[in-house]
């Protein structure tokens, strides 16, 4: 045989053992996480239902955390403070049917995080359904928390619900944060929009990890014609999960009207000449320095094509969310709904 064809079928053959062993390896990463989180849930089980029905004390953490390190020595995970989170691990989910099948999905470390950091039950699931769905690791779990990347999702500001079909909808806002942190891109506070934008072309893979995965770049000052006319939108982009188009504009002004408005007319430009039969509509962002959440609201109201509207900072702040948050935020049967659309 051809030494050219054997090469190659060998490297096709390597390749395809190669993808069968991380294959095995992330199915054994995943089976030997989940028996030790069933393993610490039942630890965590039989120690509140001792206390329960037989009213032993907390000096029962200490008894069991003392012997367990004798028995299996050199074995990690028995120390009185991790018997005392199995604990609580399990008085936080045991009343909880849709979350507690899910924290097997992540590692001990994010689920110590979750319901030690977050008081609030869609906060804590919020976190675990994001964090599986994104991969996220212990230091990203821990900025986004400490973010309050949870109240930001909860009321980000757009028009989907009325603009798009319910299903695209509420996956729709998955994709919209109320702000996006981009200090990477290192740039003064005072900046003109076409620094902006070139500093987000140079730093795209960052700038898409902050949009939140899934997005594909396809271009900036990308041209659309209505009537002859042509208008340039800042940055465009394809949404893997939701196919469609997903348009940003850039403003390094507070939101005016005006904005949405033509927004609006780009998306009625790529619907009609740029997107595919089999795509969905496409989807409109204004990132703005700043906003009136009145403004907003009352703005999108009259918008008929699906549009949101975030702030972005690009020095490193901690941005406030609106005094009177409880305010903006979504009634208890909305979030539920938005959360079951994460995992899908």
């Amino acid at each position: 045989m051809n030494n050219i064809l054997i090469s190659q079928s060998y490297k096709e053959t390597f390749e395809n053992l190669k993808s069968r062993i991380y294959e095995a390896q992330y199915k054994a990463f995943t089976a030997a996480n989940k028996e030790l989180i069933d393993l610490y849930w039942d630890i965590g089980k039989m120690i509140v239902e001792k206390q329960e029905r037989e009213k032993w004390g907390d000096s029962i953490v200490d008894n069991i955390a003392r012997d367990l390190q004798v028995e299996f020595e050199g074995i990690k995970g028995f120390s009185r403070a991790n018997i005392f989170r199995m604990r609580s691990f399990y008085l936080t989910y045991r009343d909880y049917e849709i979350v507690a099948p899910l924290v097997r999905q992540l590692t001990w470390t994010n689920n110590i995080l979750i319901f030690e950091k977050c008081k609030d039950e869609k906060e804590r699931e919020f976190y675990i359904r994001t964090s599986i769905n994104k991969g996220w690791s212990k230091r990203t779990l821990t900025e986004m928390i400490n973010n309050q990347e949870y109240e930001r999702w909860a009321i980000q500001q757009n028009n989907f619900k009325d603009t798009l079909p319910v299903d695209l909808a509420t996956k729709g806002e998955l994709l919209v944060k109320d702000h996006y942190n981009l200090d990477f891109l290192m740039l003064e506070k005072e900046h003109k929009e076409r620094h902006l934008e070139e500093a987000i072309v140079k730093n795209i893979i960052k700038f898409l990890a902050e949009m939140g995965g899934n997005f594909a770049f396809i271009g900036k000052q990308y041209p659309v014609t209505v009537n002859e006319n042509e208008f340039f939108i800042d940055l465009l982009f394809y949404h893997r999960k939701l196919k469609c188009l997903v348009a940003i504009e850039l403003k390094t002004d507070e939101f005016k009207t005006e904005y949405a408005s033509k927004m609006a007319l780009y998306l009625a430009a790529l619907d009609k000449h740029e997107k595919d039969p089999n795509e969905n509509p496409s989807i409109g962002i204004i990132v703005c320095r700043d906003k009136d959440r009145d403004l907003v609201d009352l703005t999108l109201s009259f918008i008929t094509k699906p549009v949101g509207v975030a702030t972005y900072t690009t020095y490193k702040s901690k941005e406030k969310l609106p005094a009177e948050i409880s305010k903006y935020m979504p009634t208890v049967e909305e979030i539920k709904k938005r959360l079951l659309s994460i995992s899908s």
